[in-house]
């Protein structure tokens, strides 16, 4: 893991918005990952760490794009048909040579061209008979013929360092000669939840407790990261031990993730903890639901606290701890891709304040896909994220939201 200092989010402002809070990541805080090489069925997901270079064109020889017959257009007659005798087939994987000159070539897709030939007719457009073919006038030279490189050219860049592997790309770089890649290895991160309330899921509920499930969701959002989970558990809310597990999660991982007991009441006792053994700087989002958020530097680890309510805890691991993650295993950024859609409901909201509703999505009888919001607003709601669509997006600078007016919509897959 990176060593950072206490004071790399000094003078940060109180209070910013969501693409500030990420700015600031980029510009402080390296990349923490270092980098490893592994098989290519090992890369699927995993962030490139440099650059990858073609091995060689692609594809690596010219070859047919269809099954047919393989001519020089030199050869086909200025006007009308041209009747060319079969000189030779040639399948795909066949490395004979054979003479193109005066003649037609019979040829399957993916062969390699004849060195001489530059035009292959597909078989459907053409007549053969005793040993002849008939060609039909019109066709342009380099027609149904791959040329080499015609996808990729040798020494060609095919993956940008940052790049989180897709299947594609991983058939492209085998495609080019590549065995192996080089990428970031992946994140450790400690997580924890904090409050004396909480009990173990499937465990006995006493009066006043409830089982811990934001700790279970958070593990799961980060396994879907490619993240290494480290789970330290429940902490209670006793300032003193809360700083001894803080610093011991802090020797051997990228990042702390906690949840609850960041706010400002009389039992949050994180900031007192993580100010007792490192700095912590009070990000207040300008964001509903998911203020209080807060980040700091634990012993060299940064560390990020979440609200403790699930649909904020939800909502700001999305907007703000996903591209954390991003920056820490040296990916590029991956700005979302938005929906546009046709909100149902009127709604005030606070001016300066990003806002984000659960709502549900169908198609309208004129075609346009509709929002509806969840009937309840409540951050503490689970129901709102497993029987909601996804999230609406309400800009800082809206005052609310009218009836008919196009908003933005992220489908909760739209993260992954």
């Amino acid at each position: 893991m990176v060593q950072l200092s206490n004071d790399c989010f000094a003078s940060v402002a109180a209070s910013m918005t969501i693409e500030q809070a990420v700015a600031l990541i980029a510009e402080r805080l390296p990349v923490a990952a270092t980098s490893e090489v592994v098989a290519l069925h090992r890369a699927d997901g995993r962030i490139a760490a440099e650059d990858l270079f073609a091995r060689n064109d692609l594809p690596p020889f010219a070859n047919s794009a269809v099954d047919g017959y393989a001519v020089r257009h030199a050869d086909l007659a200025p006007e009308g048909d041209s009747v060319l005798p079969i000189g030779g087939r040639l399948a795909a994987g066949s490395a004979q040579a054979v003479a193109t000159a005066g003649r037609a070539i019979r040829i399957f897709t993916g062969a390699a061209m004849p060195a001489d030939a530059d035009t292959v007719f597909m078989q459907e457009d053409v007549q053969a008979a005793d040993g002849a073919v008939r060609l039909p006038a019109g066709l342009k030279r380099g027609a149904n013929m791959r040329p080499a490189g015609e996808d990729i050219a040798r020494g060609q860049r095919i993956i940008a360092q940052g790049r989180r592997l897709k299947p594609q790309d991983i058939a492209l770089a085998a495609a080019t000669g590549h065995k192996r890649i080089t990428v970031r290895r992946p994140l450790k991160v400690a997580i924890f939840s904090t409050g004396d309330e909480l009990v173990e899921p499937g465990g006995a509920l006493g009066r006043g407790a409830i089982y811990d499930s934001n700790r279970i969701m958070l593990a799961a959002l980060l396994a879907r990261s490619g993240v290494k989970v480290r789970d330290f558990g429940i902490l209670r809310d006793e300032p003193q031990s809360l700083a001894e597990r803080l610093a011991v999660a802090a020797e051997d991982n990228d990042l702390i993730l906690s949840s609850g007991g960041v706010s400002l009441g009389e039992e949050d006792h994180v900031k007192a903890a993580v100010e007792s053994v490192g700095q912590l700087v009070f990000w207040r989002l300008a964001i509903k639901p998911g203020r209080p958020l807060a980040m700091g530097i634990v012993k060299g680890a940064p560390f990020v606290g979440l609200p403790g309510n699930p649909a904020a805890a939800y909502v700001t691991f999305m907007v703000f701890v996903r591209p954390l993650l991003a920056h820490l295993a040296g990916a590029a950024p991956e700005p979302l891709m938005a929906l546009r859609v046709r909100s149902t409901f009127a709604s005030r909201k606070k001016t300066g304040r990003r806002e984000f509703v659960r709502v549900n999505v169908a198609r309208a009888a004129d075609g346009v896909l509709e929002a509806r919001k969840f009937p309840k607003e409540g951050a503490a709601l689970l129901t709102s994220l497993t029987t909601s669509d996804g999230l609406a997006e309400l800009a800082d600078d809206a005052s609310g939201v009218s009836i008919g007016e196009m908003i933005s919509f992220y489908p909760h897959d739209a993260f992954w």
